[in-house]
């Protein structure tokens, strides 16, 4: 999360910025931005939509309910979102889960002297508690199953209590286990095992494809996008 710091220069620019932000179906829709420019098409070809975080949406969901590891998660309070990555390699960050609390669940915390509160998000009324967030086109450059084991890594990251906190492995590699290469293994087994008698693999198709792929069958590739939460002191109030 982006700290606000409390001198005087960010203090200002932060005060545009609400401590709670609300988004409807029916008033104030989720932002939605298009992945790559938009493919012309010759007149009278209808356009063709692929919503990339609709689709993610409906997998994790998936995932969750065919998953026992993962049966804490409450879909509701779980927010799909995409940002573009800042270079076209395929290292670097895939995906990341953005926690809405801090330790244990906690609406504020202590840092350098001052207490800070989280700014809060709702979508229709339910509280966000995580966001998942995928780099694009970037995370659609891995293999299936490379993609499979980066949405089992990212949902693994929510706390078995689903607080608004991160799953916690304690001692020195408390959030992060000590071998990534060992965390990733075992998201594998959880990924066959997901994988075995799948009674509706159609809905994976699109996981098969990379950025390049998607863009030559569909005019336009969008999905939401909305901006990092960050920390106030307590205390701020909006003017």
């Amino acid at each position: 999360m982006e700290l606000i710091q409390t001198r005087s220069g960010p203090l200002v620019q932060a005060q545009c910025v609400p401590l709670e932000r609300h988004w409807s179906a029916q008033s104030r829709p989720l932002p939605v931005q298009p992945i790559f420019t938009p493919r012309a098409t010759a007149v009278g070809t209808p356009a063709r939509v692929f919503h990339f975080t609709t689709r993610i949406q409906t997998v994790c969901e998936d995932v969750i309910r065919r998953c026992p590891e993962l049966s804490h998660i409450h879909s509701r309070s779980v927010l799909y979102t995409f940002t573009p990555a800042r270079n076209r390699s395929v290292y670097g960050l895939q995906a990341r889960v953005t926690p809405m609390r801090f330790r244990d669940g906690a609406l504020t915390r202590r840092y350098r002297g001052t207490i800070y509160q989280v700014q809060r998000y709702y979508v229709d009324g339910v509280e966000v508690l995580y966001l998942v967030t995928f780099c694009l086109p970037r995370f659609l450059d891995q293999s299936f199953e490379e993609k499979l084991v980066t949405i089992f890594h990212e949902l693994y990251h929510i706390s078995p209590h689903f607080n608004g906190d991160l799953r916690r492995h304690g001692g020195r590699y408390d959030v992060h286990s000590k071998s990534k290469k060992a965390y990733d293994v075992e998201m594998g087994k959880l990924v066959r095992h997901y994988l075995v008698n799948h009674p509706n693999p159609a809905m994976l198709d699109f996981l098969k494809y990379n950025s390049v792929e998607l863009r030559q069958a569909f005019t336009t590739l969008r999905g939401v996008m909305v901006p990092r939460p960050k920390m106030f002191p307590t205390g701020f109030v909006m003017r």
